[in-house]
């Protein structure tokens, strides 16, 4: 089993983080891994959850950018 540096987690999208953190919390569950592996493969998770927690961050920020620029317009008006 090979996981790939987690340096690579900041160029995936949401739905490729969620899917890498899917399948790091499969291969844990299953318990097949060596201490090293599994410590690696935690890290990976760690990695990919918190790219997830940046993509959501950022839309919660452009959600809340619209919603400010629609009430600014409409008490403008």
């Amino acid at each position: 089993m090979a996981t790939a540096p987690n340096s690579d987690v900041s160029a995936l999208s949401y739905e490729q983080a969620r899917d890498e953190l899917v399948r790091v919390v499969s291969e844990l569950e299953q318990g097949s891994s060596t201490l090293e592996e599994s410590l690696a493969l935690w890290e990976r998770g760690e990695a990919a959850a918190k790219r997830c927690e940046e993509w959501l961050l950022g839309a919660k920020a452009r959600l809340d950018g619209v919603r400010g620029d629609a009430a600014r317009s409409a008490s403008a008006q």
